[in-house]
């Protein structure tokens, strides 16, 4: 959806791109010897015991272009969401896919649909999931009004869609980013909210994220509307805080982030990074233990290869780090389409049983999962 909006607007003004060139942020940062620009796939080694899964390949009389795909578990089951269509990045067509494993990824079923083609008026494009447990959350959302949401019992039978609604009992005025994450009780992710597509966090109390979302304080940089500089972030806790990191639509190819100490209420006002980042989507979290996580694309320029798994034990120095998906690994692309291009695009990632799910398309076409042990990521 955002390649569409970044290509209808303009450059940001030069002031905007290089304001804080020259002062990288403390908040995270790679270790100074973590990816070696020079060599391929930045000198990473794969990660022992993961494996890579396609769950939905097009193919004749299918659709052949595939985005915004994301994982959970709920049930002992593994799901996976994206948006799909014929040929074109949020074509009229475009409709929310489902697929569904019962053996933590290995098969998946043909994809379900959790929209039908939109009217041409209102495109749907993959909101995420969430879930308590008992109940599964579907958010779509609705292009650039809204977010609206489905729940299932058993993953097989949805409600009606109805919109996300904030503190204020109106509907939240803006899409939502596609990784909710329950922090202290607390369920922390962003809306990119109206007027233009301004991205913002947000957190609401509801454990099933539906009502109650309140928007933390947060100034954005300077940026050209309609668009904010800071574009689909993540996030992952460090201690009491936590740490939103985004997408820095100003190309200076490295992540933007901001802190929060009170429970998203207010946030830091947003730092660059010297964390490399190569203007895309990218997953945060955590695992059990605590150990802060990235998935991503640590590059200095547009390419999203390789995509890399980045880990701190202390969430501030990110100083392990395993290659997930190679240039060596990539499959050819095979059709044309408005805004596809080479790479492994828009990470999702959760956390469940034994396993890191991590959920993204290849040249946005094929829909991927890539499955960890945690075992395999301990610390070493």
């Amino acid at each position: 959806m955002f390649e569409r909006l970044f290509a209808l607007c303009l450059i940001l003004p030069l002031f905007a791109c290089t304001q804080l060139q020259d002062r990288p942020s403390a908040l995270h940062a790679p270790a100074a010897d973590l990816y070696d620009a020079s060599a391929p796939d930045l000198g990473l080694s794969p990660l022992p015991g993961a494996k890579t899964i396609t769950v939905f390949r097009p193919g004749p009389g299918t659709d052949q272009f595939s985005n915004g795909a994301v994982p959970i578990a709920f049930k002992g089951r593994v799901f996976v969401q994206w948006q799909s269509s014929a040929r074109d990045e949020d074509a009229p067509d475009t409709w929310v896919a489902y697929s569904v494993s019962d053996d933590n990824g290995d098969q998946w079923s043909a994809p379900r649909p959790l929209t039908t083609p939109s009217d041409g008026e209102e495109i749907r494009s993959s909101g995420g999931w969430w879930t308590d447990g008992e109940t599964l959350i579907a958010f779509i959302n609705v292009w650039p009004d809204y977010t609206a949401y489905r729940l299932s019992h058993d993953g097989e039978t949805w409600s009606e869609p109805r919109p996300v609604l904030g503190a204020d009992g109106m509907p939240v005025n803006g899409v939502i980013e596609q990784d909710p994450h329950l922090y202290d009780g607390r369920l922390h992710t962003a809306f990119h909210v109206r007027p233009g597509i301004r991205a913002r966090p947000f957190y609401t109390d509801n454990p099933l994220g539906l009502t109650g979302w309140q928007a933390g304080a947060f100034e954005n940089l300077p940026s050209d509307p309609p668009m904010s500089r800071e574009l689909e972030p993540s996030l992952f806790q460090r201690g009491d805080c936590l740490v939103m990191v985004f997408r820095d639509q100003a190309s200076s190819f490295r992540q933007l982030a901001s802190e929060s100490c009170d429970r998203g209420a207010s946030w830091s006002h947003p730092q660059l990074t010297s964390m490399p980042d190569a203007r895309t989507k990218q997953s945060a979290g955590n695992l059990p233990g605590g150990t802060a996580f990235l998935v991503h694309a640590p590059k200095g320029d547009k390419l999203r290869i390789p995509l890399v798994l980045s880990l701190s034990e202390d969430g501030h120095v990110f100083d392990r780090a395993f290659l997930l998906r190679g240039a060596d690994d990539l499959q050819p692309l095979r059709t044309e389409g408005l805004y596809k291009r080479p790479g492994y695009h828009y990470p999702k990632s959760w956390v469940a049983g034994d396993f890191l799910f991590i959920a993204y398309t290849a040249n946005k076409e094929d829909v991927e999962l890539t499955r960890i042990p945690l075992s395999a990521l301990e610390a070493r």
